[in-house]
């Protein structure tokens, strides 16, 4: 299946993984996993940290994408994708807003469990797209991957009432999440990674904010060191290194690196809060470096479902 700008040409689990790309999406979600750390610091609503978390990166990406460009139109390409970007856009401001919403109404450890579903979602959307069983690599690395997110997150995960507010808009959020990816994707099929991470960055901001509003949060914060790390960390570093993979590796690369965010996010427990690493979180954390070691790696091509030919014509160009 192509995936992304077309520079590699690699269906879900073939053989050779670009290292370049999986090191970026390595780092995205490690700096990602710094954002809820972030927004439990900020003192405005949660939604309005997301809003900031957009509004103070795009005029930073959008100067970047115009100086990159080196003369040549910044944004060219964009024609006819108008459509794609602003159901991005639409989507991760859903997402964001879903996720911090549940993020201070459940426990950490559920948040994070229940925002990266994507981790699942976009690699089943991949292999539908693709028409393709997954191979016997890709299947064991699922399995390893499924069994190392429930000893990360099993020993802390607290399911009850109360948290079930929480839970419930952090699964949406996983979800959006694999659909802002799908739409994502899509635009990388054209357009370099910084433009099409500044327009729909841009189509995120004014959503946010009119949630933020309509739910009565505290706006202007009066400390902006975890805003301007929230921005610079998850949206500049984190999200730009991960458009950048989409447009280089299958989804289910992308799907099983979102299980680094758990790792990630122990340690800084650990580092920041004391929260001690059991056994099982170290026994998780290395059945998922497993599980991209066997993507990396790679196998067979997966079993088509149907003629290449017809794959083609009937999936959309990602």
């Amino acid at each position: 299946m192509h995936h992304g700008d077309g520079s590699t040409k690699t269906t879900p689990g073939q053989s050779g993984t670009p290292l370049g790309p999986l090191i970026a999406v390595v780092v995205a979600n490690i700096a990602l996993a710094f954002g809820p750390w972030f927004v439990r610091m900020a003192d405005t609503g949660p939604v309005a940290a997301a809003f900031w978390r957009i509004a103070l990166a795009v005029p930073v990406l959008l100067v970047v994408a115009a100086v990159m460009a080196r003369g040549k139109p910044a944004f060219a390409g964009v024609r006819g994708l108008w459509g794609v970007l602003v159901i991005a856009g639409i989507a991760f401001a859903a997402d964001l807003g879903s996720w911090h919403f549940g993020i201070v109404r459940t426990t950490l450890a559920n948040a994070t469990l229940f925002g990266n579903s994507a981790t699942f979602i976009y690699p089943i959307y991949g292999f539908l797209i693709a028409r393709a069983w997954p191979s016997r690599s890709q299947g064991v690395a699922l399995l390893l991957a499924a069994i190392g997110a429930g000893l990360l997150m099993g020993r802390s995960a607290e399911l009850s009432p109360q948290n079930l507010v929480g839970d419930l808009f952090s699964l949406l959020a996983g979800i959006l999440y694999a659909v802002y990816f799908i739409f994502m994707a899509r635009a990388r099929a054209v357009m370099a990674p910084l433009p099409a991470l500044a327009l729909s960055s841009l189509m995120t901001v004014l959503p946010l904010l009119a949630v933020a509003l309509l739910l009565g949060e505290a706006i202007v914060p009066t400390d902006w060191t975890p805003l301007i790390l929230l921005a610079v960390v998850s949206q500049l570093l984190g999200q730009g290194l991960m458009i950048y993979a989409l447009g280089h590796l299958s989804p289910i690369v992308v799907g099983l690196a979102l299980l680094l965010q758990p790792v990630v996010a122990a340690t800084i427990g650990w580092i920041a809060y004391g929260e001690r690493l059991a056994a099982a979180d170290a026994a998780g954390a290395l059945l998922v470096a497993v599980a991209l070691v066997l993507v990396r790696l790679g196998g067979r091509t997966p079993v088509q479902l149907a003629p290449v030919g017809s794959q083609t014509k009937s999936s959309p160009r990602r």
